[in-house]
């Protein structure tokens, strides 16, 4: 049988780059070692293919079933993606998977383009799903799957998450143009992702993990390494780890360092790490094996809204951390939101400030967005800040202009976006930072995406 998975063409700011389906790619690799199936993946992103370009693609294939990744913010695109399937062959069952169908699965397998749903992770359900899809028996008795028989849902219960994170083989990336993938701050390309862990130990406001997954599980820092290596084996120059927090386990982060280390590998990556787990010792480990850029989220300048959003850090452990790692000769970028509960347009401006103040290399600003399944969600909703639950409505009935409500209790999404605007225009559009961001270009291809991308920053 042949089975394809599907990466939808979710129209969104290319020049920050393409990365890698990972997990269409898990999936892959985990088909591809435990069973005898033929397995393509479709990343409609990267090859740049509209929905013509996808329909010839699954008629050249002819797949026995299609699997396709969603999220809330591309349901749209993924359910026009089932019916291309539905309209090359009806009889082609379609699977959902990935956070949106997770946190809305009943919603998800009423929509009527969806045979499937696979909830929470995905690699050991996937392919008992597509070994018993012709055994109802067996299909019942296969946790975490939602689907329709005879006119009836099916719910088959929760799954419990992989614990032996070692024993799921690594993506395969060669299913893909890996070749392609970029990232506008790095350094090389091509770049791939990588997780090395899976949960998230914290408890943010704004953060769906406690639903998709909070426990915290690792790979050991040998099998973290030997993907590195084999990344570096087919080419690619820089790997972006994707954990929620790479640094979770302090004794772990040393680990992989001495193990890069140990076997001489020449990779640049990066990670994602909070500013109260991280120290000099780490940070100067972090950078002899490697680590070129830590993203850090700060998200505010007052106390009392980090306090609000439950990030459990303090500023003075935000301005060590960002010294820190400069003096360690590690690149930073840092995260802000606007717009939090409580927030005023001073402390916004604030925040502004701070991101100057900090020098991170990168910074990334956005609006405070209620998402599905959060506990900022519910307080939304319980407030009355936010008119409805509307994201359930939404995934009961997907319509194509759906915007996200913001966070509107004491700013506009008008005034906060003139604000994030502001923070842009401030943050990019200085001389001293054009002139250092020029010196490390390293190649004409990096220079048009960075003039391309400043230009757009320009006309905010």
């Amino acid at each position: 049988k042949n089975l394809t998975t599907t990466n939808i063409p979710k129209i969104v700011d290319l020049e920050r780059g393409y990365n890698p389906p990972l997990g269409l790619l898990y999936l892959a690799s985990y088909i591809r070692k435990y069973t005898d199936y033929e397995i393509e993946v479709l990343d409609a992103i990267v090859e740049e293919l509209n929905y013509s370009g996808i329909e010839r693609r699954i008629e050249e294939i002819k797949p026995d079933v299609v699997g396709i990744q969603a999220m809330s913010f591309t349901l749209i695109d993924a359910l026009l993606c089932a019916k291309v399937v539905k309209r090359i062959d009806g009889d082609i069952p379609v699977i959902f998977g990935g956070p949106h169908p997770t946190i809305f699965p009943q919603e998800t397998i009423n929509l009527k383009e969806v045979d499937y749903v696979v909830v929470g992770e995905g690699e050991v359900i996937f392919k008992e799903l597509i070994e018993n899809v012709n055994n109802p028996q067996k299909l019942r008795e296969t946790r975490g799957l939602v689907y329709k028989e005879k006119g009836r849902i099916i719910d088959t219960g929760t799954r419990n998450f992989i614990e032996d994170l070692d024993s799921i083989p690594f993506p395969s990336r060669e299913l893909t143009p890996y070749k392609k993938y970029y990232s506008l701050i790095a350094k090389r390309s091509p770049i791939t992702t990588m997780i090395t862990s899976r949960g998230c130990p914290y408890r943010c406001l704004f953060c769906d993990r406690p639903q998709l997954g909070k426990r915290f599980r690792a790979r050991s820092a040998e099998n973290v390494v030997d993907e590195m290596e084999e990344c570096l084996k087919m080419g690619i120059k820089e790997i972006l780890i994707y954990d929620d927090t790479f640094t979770v386990n302090r004794q772990r982060v040393l680990d992989i360092c001495s193990e890069i280390l140990k076997r001489r590998l020449k990779i640049i990556w990066d990670i994602r790490a909070r500013v109260d787990n991280v120290d000099r010792e780490m940070l100067q480990r972090l950078k002899e094996a490697g680590c070129e850029r830590i993203h850090y989220g700060v998200e505010a300048s007052n106390q009392r809204i980090l306090d609000i959003l439950r990030k459990e850090i303090t500023l003075e452990q935000v301005k060590k951390a960002f010294r820190l790692t400069k003096e360690a000769g590690i690149s930073t970028l840092a995260y802000f939101m606007f717009g939090s509960p409580g927030e005023t347009e001073e402390e916004i401006r604030n925040s502004i400030k701070l991101a100057k103040e900090l020098k991170p290399d990168f910074a990334h600003f956005s609006i405070t967005t209620p998402f599905p399944s959060t506990d900022l969600y519910r307080l939304g909703l319980k407030e009355k800040i936010l008119k409805g639950d509307y994201w359930k409505k939404f995934s009961q009935n997907p319509e194509k202009d759906f915007i996200p409500q913001v966070w509107e209790e004491n700013l506009s999404q008008e005034e906060l976006m003139t604000l994030l605007k502001s923070a842009y225009r401030s943050f990019y559009v200085r001389p001293s930072y054009i002139l250092k961001e020029l010196t490390k270009v390293k190649s004409l291809k990096e220079f048009r995406r960075k003039i391309k991308a400043g230009l757009g920053v320009v006309k905010l």
